[in-house]
């Protein structure tokens, strides 16, 4: 990069005129060509929020187990007996629509680094991914990519990727979502964060070499996507695993010595943020020399080292006197290792070439004073798509085997069967098993251990069809589903990490829909008790003017006691007698799956949750599971009840048929395939019903007797009546068909 600094580098920097003017102010000067890289990396919406972070102020993030809230690599919440869990979820959304496996891959790599910096073991990978339509042969493209780089990170990484969701919509034609998640697992008296320390302390540069790969990713993703975005390949980062696990190990050695000051990670806008925010977080200033900074290109200039987004990279501030024992285990482990710099007492970045000084910003700045926007807002006419269609009456058997096959539904054991879900063998409701997946904690020295009965269970879940009805609303259902999908583990949650994402925030529609969800994610948190301890904000998710669905993904982690207490998905005898926790009568087809699969479009109101109800049967769910009384539990979302009943018929270990009578008097489409927030279906055996209806309304829900498992047909007297041969085949192939299909 060359040239004349000036407006119009500037705005090829992906700066606004007047975001020029505020730094020639700030500096009372032009800015190097360095400075301007900096500040344009620093001041992208990926890295600055500045449309986002004032609203952002409205999650909750306190609880007396929150050890580390938002503005750390990851969050940190306290399980108990010493040990601590770190997490977090980022998108990597941009990079994986132009380059699907590289960016699928440095995207798990990335939120993994996030993670171990905290100094916890990765123990856990979960991901949210949303895709268009799969009869276009560049999305079938996608999506092999992108699970390709899922797996073969994790893989290799030897961390399980454990669960996960994915959905299908014609608004991510031109802008899939790639967000990917991490759980590990620290001493709770040792977390790490990135606040630089003493003045004098050097800065050491750990990790893989630097190259040219992802200079101005972090730009790129907070732009729109034109017809030009294949040219952006070369900002795509590339990853290496194997350097990651060695990264990681080294890492975790280090940490057990009294060595690390401060440690960021090298993420987006590389070494440039991760040095920036070292200082800012302490309240200090840092100088580097970019001439010590370990290459593997030749002729790298400052501006590409500072930008550059090279993989398996670390930041560290060390105790002075102490580099030799770093470069001991950095060497070991073969694995670049340099002093790169000092932190200073000036608040500025300092950065030189050659005894050359080629950029001096005062940290102010660069992050404080990065630009806050206060976007303007206006509410669309969502009245006008609140009026549900007439559907045809009748025909459940059809309906329900058409709602199996739909890719957002059917089984995802095409994409999960190419994870490795089981490595560490601490896992106990892997992918497909169960409606959260469940792990068993590791002992305090952080091995595996087959006698622990503590573990965590993680849920990833949104609808962006209930978001774009009624975001409000749509975010709050978002929240309550992942706590129902925990409760149905028998899992107590204890904290939330989001990744938001949106189109264009200059549009003031999508503005006030980001602002929307922000409020129904804290409505939903606060009604659950459930922290927001990190987070990620994907702006600019839109191709030729075309938005994505407001898609506000959220992942929520929850704690339990015993781990060989827990409840699959799928029925496990004959002659067990099905139950409803909730009321069908609250569920409704405003936005549903089979309004979508009927008439392919965005019809309906979301149907309103009534918060004390839902919280009974959660309530409720957690006690049942816990007390070992129910042995499947299933959470009715996309699809329906019927969809759910079939889902537990099928995906067993055996399948089974049942015989069903659902309650209510309401309209027969609504009551089969309504969607909502306040059912759950569980199963028992016949000689504990008893119990379980006691401890239920103990609870304060409403709980209903409705059928029995066994047969080899799913039937609903008089209305349904479905063999569990064509359930399973529907179910199990769909997306198989889907991407089959020309």
């Amino acid at each position: 990069m060359s040239g004349v600094v000036d407006v119009k580098l500037a705005r090829s920097h992906g700066l606004t005129e007047s975001e020029y003017q505020h730094i020639l102010d700030g500096l009372g000067r032009v800015p190097t060509l360095v400075e301007l890289g900096i500040l344009s990396v620093m001041w992208s919406e990926h890295c600055s929020y500045k449309s986002s972070r004032r609203h952002l102020k409205n999650l909750p993030t306190e609880a007396p187990w929150v050890l580390q809230g938002p503005g750390e690599n990851a969050g940190v919440i306290d399980v108990g007996d010493g040990q601590a869990v770190a997490f977090k979820m980022e998108s990597h959304n941009h990079p994986s629509f132009i380059e699907p496996y590289q960016g699928a891959a440095t995207g798990v790599g990335g939120i993994m680094r996030d993670v171990f910096t905290m100094g916890a073991r990765p123990i856990a990978n979960l991901n949210s991914l949303r895709f268009g339509r799969l009869e276009s042969p560049r999305m079938r493209f996608l999506l092999g990519g992108v699970v390709a780089g899922i797996g073969g990170y994790g893989n290799c990484m030897g961390v399980p990727t454990v669960g996960g969701e994915i959905a299908f919509d014609p608004s991510y034609d031109g802008n899939i979502l790639v967000n990917a998640f991490t759980l590990g697992v620290l001493p709770s008296d040792r977390i790490f964060r990135s606040a630089a320390g003493a003045v004098g302390s050097p800065v050491v540069y750990v990790g893989s070499k630097t190259g040219r790969d992802g200079i101005h990713g972090a730009t790129m993703a907070s732009e729109e996507f034109g017809k030009e975005s294949e040219e952006k390949r070369p900002r795509v980062q590339v990853g290496d695993p194997f350097t990651e696990k060695k990264l990681l190990e080294a890492c975790l050695e280090l940490m057990q010595e009294d060595v690390i000051v401060a440690i960021q990670d090298m993420g987006a806008a590389g070494l440039t943020s991760s040095s920036c925010e070292m200082a800012s977080r302490g309240g200090k200033g840092i100088e580097i020399d970019v001439e010590r900074v370990p290459r593997r290109e030749t002729g790298m200039n400052a501006y590409e080292v500072m930008l550059s987004e090279s993989q398996e990279r670390m930041l560290m501030v060390v105790k002075d006197g102490t580099f030799e024992r770093v470069r001991a285990i950095f060497e070991k482990w073969d694995l670049s290792v340099a002093v790169i710099g000092h932190i200073t007492d000036t608040q500025r970045v300092v950065i030189k070439e050659a005894e050359t000084v080629v950029a001096d910003l005062p940290v102010g700045l660069i992050v404080d004073d990065a630009p806050s926007y206060d976007r303007p807002q206006q509410r669309p006419n969502l009245e006008a798509r609140w009026t549900l269609p007439n559907l045809a009456p009748g025909g459940l058997g059809p309906r329900l085997l058409g709602l199996l096959a739909r890719p957002t539904i059917a089984s995802k054991r095409l994409v999960y069967e190419q994870y490795d879900s089981s490595v560490r063998a601490a896992t106990i409701q892997g992918p497909g098993r169960a409606d959260a997946a469940v792990v068993r904690l590791p002992d305090l020295n952080g091995a595996p251990s087959a006698t622990q009965k503590k573990g965590v269970a993680m849920s990833a879940d949104m609808n962006g069809r209930y978001c774009q009805l009624d975001p409000r609303r749509g975010a709050l259902l978002g929240v309550l589903e992942a706590a129902r999908n925990l409760a149905c583990v028998g899992a107590e949650p204890k904290g939330l990490t989001d990744c938001l994402n949106f189109g264009n925030p200059e549009k003031p529609e999508v503005m006030w829909s980001f602002v929307e969800c922000i409020h129904g994610l804290a409505e939903g948190c606060k009604a659950l008790g459930v922290p927001v301890v990190s987070g990620n904000v994907s702006l600019y998710n839109e191709t030729e003017g075309r938005a994505i669905l407001p898609t506000p993904s959220v992942v929520m982690v929850g704690l339990i006691e015993d781990v060989t207490r827990t409840a699959p998905l799928g029925f496990a005898d004959p002659g067990d007698r099905i139950l409803l926790l909730g009321r069908l009568d609250r569920l409704g087809l405003g936005g549903s799956e089979l309004v979508a699969m009927e008439t392919a479009e965005l019809l309906g109101r979301p149907a309103e949750p009534h918060l004390p109800e839902v919280l009974a049967t959660h309530r409720a769910g957690i006690q049942l599971v816990r007390a070992g009384l129910v042995k499947s539990a299933h959470d009715v979302a996309e699809g329906g009840v019927l969809v759910a009943l079939a889902e537990s018929c099928v995906a067993g270990a055996r399948r089974f048929g049942a015989e069903i009578d659902l309650p209510g008097q309401g309209e027969l489409l609504a009551r089969a395939f309504g969607e909502g927030a306040s059912v759950i279906v569980i199963s028992a055996a016949p000689e504990r019903v008893a119990e379980v209806l006691a401890m239920a309304k103990g609870a304060g829900a409403e709980i209903t007797e409705i059928g029995t498992v066994g047969g080899e047909r799913l039937i609903w007297p008089g209305h349904l009546s479905v063999s569990v041969a064509e359930l399973h085949d529907a179910w199990a192939n769909g997306l198989g068909r889907a991407l089959a299909a020309v």
